[in-house]
């Protein structure tokens, strides 16, 4: 008996699963930055044991060969706010960038999509700060954008948190004309 490749279409495709199939399109679907529609594979509440599917295949040594998917997985944990999966990688030695092949890194990423608690994991693992994404913007840039075109409720607090760790509002487009971010902005330049 063969078992038939999924479509990556599928949203089936991703339901936590330990077949080839759905490992093969999982990795297919890191290296895309296929984020949301992985999700189910960084949800603890996805599989019987408990843990997140892609710590499963961590701890079974199926990722050991994978380093990039790795370092996506990372990425896309910290854009899914998947807390437990970013704290795991973290401890398993992963770089705190994580993998940057959408062309933003794992910082990027949570600070973009409002991720305040993984914003924090990867800042007290020295995440770099200064890293440029696709669009030549650092993780604080990104949050300030993201803050004033796609706002989420913590973003204030990330921007927050990132001039607290020592991010350069130097490299910040300023003054944004949104007066909350700019008295904060504002703040920190003056120091």
């Amino acid at each position: 008996m063969t078992c038939a490749k999924r479509s990556t279409d599928d949203p089936v495709a991703v339901t936590a699963g330990t077949d080839d199939a759905t490992f093969s399109d999982a990795l297919e679907g890191l290296h895309r930055g296929d984020f949301s529609r992985l999700e189910p594979l960084f949800d603890e509440r996805s599989s019987r044991s408990g843990k997140p599917q892609i710590v499963q295949w961590h701890e079974q040594g199926r990722l050991l060969d994978q380093p990039k998917a790795l370092a996506e997985a990372l990425t896309c944990a910290s854009f899914l706010g998947r807390t437990s999966v970013v704290e795991y990688l973290l401890k398993q030695g992963l770089d705190p960038s994580g993998g940057a092949g959408t062309g933003l890194d794992a910082l990027h990423w949570a600070a973009n999509r409002g991720q305040l608690e993984a914003v924090r994991l990867l800042i007290r693992a020295r995440a770099p700060l200064e890293t440029r994404s696709m669009y030549g913007g650092t993780a604080l840039g990104t949050a300030v954008w993201s803050a004033i075109n796609e706002p989420r409720h913590d973003h204030l607090q990330i921007i927050e948190e990132l001039l607290n760790a020592g991010a350069r509002v130097d490299d910040t487009e300023y003054p944004t004309g949104h007066r909350r971010i700019d008295e904060l902005l504002e703040r920190y330049r003056s120091l």
